[in-house]
């Protein structure tokens, strides 16, 4: 290490002889994924694997994890959808510092709330495809309800991402981006251990869409999805459903009750990502055969049939307009985004006062669908295209092409907090803003 790394590593409050041995260690490193036996993937990622390891943690543990930085550029972890304060949630343009080169932070926090959070990298990549969410840095952090019911025979993490991604044109001629490989968790359809299960068991699925860019359409044909939590927080109404939609950074907990006994393929509904390996297999004990597939009924994803009917906003919530648009700015290049008119870094800071109650009017005045995520918080839908519902907790939710959905939001986290889309490209160019308690 050179002696300006050692001292900014230093200063920065990072390990050092006298702290206590952390609970977790997390090292950011070049990684190599076997997706088939004849396909690799080069990528960094946590610990030699992606995704990196569970870290599950008790409900309202203090917990310390310490992160090596092993590549050579500056890094950041972010600790998606927990609690804690602006200085260690993994973000710059909050104040977290970057963990630089070769060196080292400890990240100390209260781990709130519980459920199914997950931690990645916050950097930005730019046209650089090889950087931020691009790459293998993702995991699952689960936080252990204090009183968890337990009512399942197993459970199963998975993690939806795609690999070796490349620039294409849209019809509009700007820049978008493609993927040439998928995978559930590391491997890819068939090259995985299949999720074994016996037939009358429930299972626990806690899925991750962990894509830069897509979202996904989950489904285990011959079953149906009891969903119960949404961005690890329960849902007022849990629901069957068909096929499990998620965007890029939504998780959805689901029990499946196994009572159609055979080999199975859980998997995407596009069957071109599919069979490029966005899928996993499902063997019930003693069953053998080619897996099954079959196409599922096109069932759309509605977040309101999982809370309760009625507006839950308060009628003395503060209203505050965000206008998401697209700026087209020449042909082969990436369109610029905007909240209220302008691009990060010149957004207009978002006012709220500590103990206040906002209704966030999303307005999506563009052709793409938008997940667009609050750091720090939890926010409740109160309206989702015209419907009214409430009971439906999250802190990332999908505003629809020319839709919009309300949120009402309680300010309860001081502190500097970070909104934008989840959407890498869309964050890097522009789609990102600050809320600032006054």
């Amino acid at each position: 290490m050179h002696r300006r790394d050692f001292l900014r590593s230093f200063s920065a409050g990072i390990m050092g002889s006298l702290q206590a041995p952390a609970d977790f260690t997390l090292r950011i490193q070049p990684v190599t994924l076997e997706l088939t036996p004849k396909h690799q993937i080069k990528t960094i990622g946590y610990n030699g694997k992606s995704p990196g390891p569970i870290l599950r943690v008790p409900e309202g543990k203090t917990v310390s994890i310490d992160v090596l930085n092993d590549t050579d550029t500056d890094e950041i972890v972010h600790w998606h959808g927990l609690h804690i304060p602006s200085n260690v949630d993994g973000s710059t343009e909050e104040g977290s510092p970057s963990i630089p080169r070769h060196s080292s932070l400890r990240y100390t926090f209260t781990a709130t709330p519980s459920g199914t959070r997950w931690y990645h990298t916050h950097v930005a990549a730019g046209r650089n495809l090889n950087r931020a969410l691009y790459t293998g840095q993702f995991g699952f952090f689960y936080i252990e309800p204090r009183n968890e019911p337990g009512d399942y025979d197993a459970e199963f993490f998975l993690a939806l991402k795609e690999w070796e991604p490349y620039w294409t044109a849209q019809m509009s001629d700007s820049l978008d981006v493609a993927y040439q490989r998928f995978s559930i968790n590391d491997r890819a359809l068939g090259f995985a251990d299949p999720l074994r299960v016996k037939e009358g068991q429930r299972i626990m699925l806690r899925v991750l869409n962990a894509s830069a860019t897509r979202l996904r359409r989950i489904a285990l044909p011959g079953h149906r999805f009891r969903v119960l939590a949404l961005d690890g927080n329960p849902v007022a109404a849990p629901q069957e459903v068909d096929i499990l939609e998620l965007g890029p950074a939504e998780r959805v907990d689901a029990q499946v009750t196994m009572n159609a006994p055979g080999v199975w393929i859980l998997g995407d509904t596009d069957d071109h990502d599919r069979d490029a390996g966005m899928g996993i297999i499902v063997e019930y004990a003693g069953k053998t055969g080619p897996p099954i597939w079959r196409t599922p009924s096109h069932t759309p994803w509605n977040y309101a049939a999982f809370g309760l009917p009625g507006d839950a906003g308060s009628e003395t919530a503060t209203r505050i307009p965000l206008v998401f648009r697209q700026k087209f700015v020449s042909s082969h290049w990436q369109d610029k985004w905007t909240i209220n008119g302008k691009q990060f870094p010149h957004t207009d800071p978002i006012p709220i006062t500590a103990g206040g109650v906002y209704r966030l009017i999303f307005d999506n005045q563009s052709a793409e669908a938008h997940p667009v995520h609050l750091h720090r918080h939890t926010f409740e839908l109160v309206n989702v295209a015209g419907v009214n519902t409430r009971g439906v907790r999250k802190d990332v939710v999908m505003v629809g092409a020319n839709s919009q959905v309300h949120v009402q939001l309680i300010a309860n986290n001081p502190g500097p907090t970070l909104f934008h889309c989840h959407n890498q490209m869309h964050m890097d160019f522009g789609f990102m803003a600050m809320l600032q308690y006054t």
